[in-house]
């Protein structure tokens, strides 16, 4: 078994990067988002197979996009979504995005609902672990590099099938001012199935419209952290990006492919920032062997290459 070493980790962290400038909700709100969520999140659980299999691919679809809007709204969240471009039936598609909280990946869901690919610890989780295992969830186990071999091939198999699989190739959670690059393997699932791939960008904002960090799910955070600044947070509006699909074929090798998807979010990530000051913002760092690594955050687990 191989160490964690090779696992992606972003250099930020709750202490440099989450601001806590923003206006927040008094108790009482508070503890009836925390209800509001349960509910709806025991509802996805309870009624997740026998919906799925009596309203066939579409319907489940339909239902996985009005379920997931309603657990954002549940925590108190506004959304800014785009519409799904059309697509050919029975073509795989490769959801990349950025990654900053476990919001994205109820959102992404919200508009491009497919198969997740994520680290295996979330299968714990309560609730969201039991809705991922039946969302049939890819597991990556980020302590085997050797098992990664084998998760490319499952979501190349999941792609050739017409599958949508969303993944977060920087393999970490960043707080948003910032993103890290874009891992390779994955990518060469999708050159393998002759998938498109589609681009995504997700930022979270204040009312006044500045970004927030108050989504983020960052280093030594946990789970609880994250949530409970989400359920405090006043005004706090989700938005996603949908950017210019790439084409199957259209590149060469998972190199091109993965700098492609990169640079099609770098742009509409600028736009959409605030400048930071040179220097007030940690960089992005190499893991080498024997280097000492936190945790890696997020739900989505660390990738290679």
């Amino acid at each position: 078994m191989a160490a964690a070493w090779w696992s992606p980790v972003a250099p930020c962290t709750p202490q440099a990067c989450v601001t806590g400038d923003g206006p927040v909700v008094g108790r009482a709100r508070r503890l009836l988002r925390y209800a509001a969520a349960v509910v709806v999140l025991l509802i996805g659980v309870v009624l997740s197979v026998p919906l799925g299999t009596l309203c066939g691919p579409a319907g489940r679809e339909r239902l996985i996009r009005r379920w997931t809007r309603s657990v954002v709204a549940a925590f108190g969240v506004g959304v800014r979504l785009p519409e799904p471009a059309p697509r050919e039936p029975g073509r795989g598609l490769l959801v990349v995005s950025n990654h900053v909280s476990w919001l994205d990946i109820v959102l992404i869901a919200a508009v491009l609902p497919g198969r997740n690919v994520a680290k295996r610890e979330i299968r714990d989780w309560p609730l969201i672990g039991r809705l991922c295992v039946r969302g049939r969830t890819i597991f990556i186990d980020r302590e085997r590099i050797r098992s990664l071999p084998d998760t490319v091939a499952e979501v190349a198999e999941a792609l050739r099938s017409g599958a949508t699989v969303v993944a977060f190739p920087e393999g970490s959670t960043w707080c948003g001012r910032e993103e890290g690059r874009y891992r390779r393997a994955l990518f060469q699932a999708a050159l393998d199935a002759g998938a498109d791939v589609q681009p995504l960008l997700i930022r979270y904002r204040h009312a006044d419209g500045r970004p927030s960090t108050a989504a983020a799910f960052l280093g030594e955070d946990t789970l609880m952290d994250s949530v409970r600044r989400v359920v405090a947070a006043r005004g706090l509006t989700a938005e996603v990006t949908m950017l210019p699909r790439i084409a199957a074929g259209s590149l060469p090798d998972r190199r091109a492919l993965a700098s492609a998807a990169r640079y099609a979010v770098a742009p509409a990530a600028a736009r959409a920032s605030v400048p930071s000051q040179a220097g007030s913002h940690p960089r992005e760092t190499d893991v080498r062997i024997g280097a000492p690594v936190p945790r890696p955050g997020g739900p989505v687990a660390g990738l290679p290459g």
